[in-house]
């Protein structure tokens, strides 16, 4: 890991979204990192100075959106570590490396179609910040709670956006058939299609993307611990095209590798996956 990535900063704010028994969602605003450059789909590692030995590892996050300010992440408690974090406050310090990973193609050229599922609409607050034709965008977004647990304001005012909350199987039935029309369209348009979400989430788009034959990108929620490749345990399985010969059809790590992969670069049937 480069030295110049990590960086000890402030928080400034956190602000709750949504919170009831079943789950809480905050957006942590940290001092602005000295960044020379970042990309949309990248993420950082964190880990609060107050943790003790309780805690050892650092929690990865998407970069949410980087201000003239501000670093935002967003998060739901998920347990011990996120329902740590939650209880910071202004003035608390943490400890961020980063900007890690690989990040989101960007083509102002081509219509672009944004899929995100729960927490996985992080990364695109960042996306649509960054993209010079934000008309060419536009995003269907699945999620279980309700909308305002979630950070939308941006999208509803500068893009396209369909959004579905799932409360049952036909619900869920509906968001895929849903998904596949959409990314049809997108295909037909020589369109550019960009996901992230859970695992079950990403599969189908993933096998989408290859019945369709459309150009995909999906970010993987692979759990990390290190964040540097260290570790192996964030691992993910090629396919035999894999542009690395020498990793074809074999894990590598997501936090390296990844966490954005072209679709016809994995194998998301490899047992484990």
């Amino acid at each position: 890991m480069e030295f110049n990535k990590r960086a000890e900063l402030t928080v400034t704010d956190i602000v709750p979204f949504g919170q009831n028994a079943e789950r809480e969602s905050y957006a942590l605003i940290l001092e602005k990192p000295q960044w020379l450059d970042w990309k949309a789909g990248q993420f950082v590692m964190v880990r609060p100075c107050s943790w003790t030995k309780d805690i050892t590892w650092a929690r990865p996050f998407s970069i949410c959106r980087v201000t003239s300010q501000s670093l935002v992440l967003f998060f739901q408690v998920m347990g011990r570590g996120t329902k740590r974090m939650a209880q910071l406050k202004a003035g608390d310090k943490v400890v961020i490396w980063g900007p890690l990973g690989t990040h989101f193609e960007s083509d102002a050229s081509r219509p672009t179609l944004l899929l995100a599922g729960g927490i996985g609409i992080a990364p695109f607050a960042g996306y649509v910040d960054q993209h010079e034709k934000p008309s060419n965008l536009s995003m269907l977004f699945s999620h279980r709670l309700p909308i305002h647990y979630y950070p939308t304001d941006n999208f509803s005012l500068q893009i396209e956006m369909e959004s579905i909350q799932e409360h049952s199987a036909a619900d869920l039935a509906t968001t895929l058939e849903k998904i596949k029309e959409q990314m049809a369209h997108i295909k037909e348009q020589n369109g550019l299609v960009l996901a992230c979400g859970p695992m079950p989430f990403l599969k189908n788009i993933w096998r989408n993307a290859h019945e369709l034959k459309v150009d995909t990108q999906i970010s993987l929620e692979q759990r990390m611990a290190c964040g540097v490749g260290a570790c192996l345990g964030c691992v993910a399985t090629t396919s035999e095209t894999f542009a690395d010969k020498s990793r074809a059809g074999l894990p590598v790590q997501t936090c390296t590798k990844g966490p954005v992969f072209w679709t016809h670069d994995l194998n998301l049937d490899a047992e484990g996956m």
